[in-house]
């Protein structure tokens, strides 16, 4: 089949959201495309936050198989020491496991300091840990746990990994998001919801939309030292879409992704050369994919020009706050 005809059916599916997401989209596209199996990730160590279940579950096998020396981070003791005796079980490279709750910023910066410990830099850093909550949850530090952990967490443990990050040739961080995005507008005074107001799905869309103006801010700025991906993993089966969009995942059961096609561009990113692809993108099925959908969650010039910096200050005043008041 021609490229041509390819491009056409991709176009096609993309438009139709739902052929895309799915299975189905990841079925046909690597079929027209011809996709080749990830390069090994030999010599290469990868961090991997959220691994213990779902998509960072399969992602961390697939990374493993691929050769990487791999850290994986979960907050369950429990399933951590599974997850790891499961991957050491594949008989590659010793798998070494870290506890976290992503939740608490007090956990991240601790998990920052034994990495800086014990590691001599870092290739990948894959920001993959997720919640998607039915009722308002504020942790210990004060702060809605939505915006932790897809925002606050990733960006002071980047933030505090960059000279690990930048002694790699080929650093990258890579941001899983989601296409609940696509229906919420950045505005930084929205972010973080109150007990009236919240909604878990507007929460969770928020907190994503607000991950690609933290990616293509921050790929725009040191992007000549460390990529900055986006992947859009498509509608996924995993448990926590079980738990918390128990009607959605009945409902589109049959059509819903395998957690390892979900995982399938995070591993492929992984394992590219340095600088290829070019960061501060959002992939869905090894290629980049608009940023929005909607003409309503367009920013204006000025509000885009200004939203890194409005995001970054609200997220370092936050996470200062919350080191400071627990410390």
């Amino acid at each position: 089949m021609s490229s041509r005809i390819a491009r056409v059916i991709d176009r096609a599916l993309e438009a139709s959201i739902v052929g895309s997401f799915t299975n189905i989209g990841s079925s046909v596209r690597s079929h027209l495309d011809h996709w080749e199996n990830p390069a090994s990730l030999e010599g290469r160590i990868v961090v991997l936050t959220g691994a213990t279940s779902g998509i960072g579950r399969a992602a961390a096998t697939m990374l493993v198989n691929l050769g990487a020396e791999l850290h994986i981070v979960g907050r369950s003791a429990d399933k951590v020491h599974s997850t790891v005796d499961a991957l050491n079980g594949l008989g590659h490279h010793e798998v070494t496991g870290h506890l976290a709750d992503l939740a608490l910023l007090h956990d991240t910066a601790r998990l920052e300091q034994t990495l800086h410990e014990t590691l001599p830099r870092i290739d990948v850093l894959i920001h993959n840990a997720g919640a998607l909550l039915t009722d308002f949850t504020a942790t210990t530090e004060g702060i809605e746990t939505t915006v932790v952990v897809h925002l606050l967490s990733p960006i002071l443990l980047t933030e505090r990994l960059m000279d690990c990050l930048s002694a790699s040739s080929v650093g990258r961080v890579i941001v899983m998001t989601s296409g609940g995005m696509y229906t919420e507008r950045f505005d930084v005074e929205r972010l973080e919801m109150t007990p009236s107001s919240y909604r878990g799905t507007v929460a969770y869309a928020r907190a994503k939309r607000a991950q690609t103006v933290w990616v293509t801010g921050a790929n725009a700025r040191f992007g000549d030292r460390v990529a900055f991906h986006l992947v859009h993993p498509g509608w996924t089966n995993t448990p926590g879409v079980d738990a918390a969009l128990p009607g959605f995942a009945t409902v589109t059961r049959p059509f819903l992704r395998s957690p390892a096609a979900g995982a399938a561009d995070l591993v492929w990113l992984a394992s590219t050369p340095p600088q290829v692809p070019a960061g501060g993108q959002l992939w869905l099925d090894r290629q980049p994919r608009p940023l929005h959908r909607l003409q309503r969650t367009r920013l204006s010039t000025p509000e885009e020009a200004s939203s890194y910096d409005d995001l970054m200050a609200f997220a370092h005043t936050r996470i200062a706050t919350a080191l400071r008041d627990q410390s």
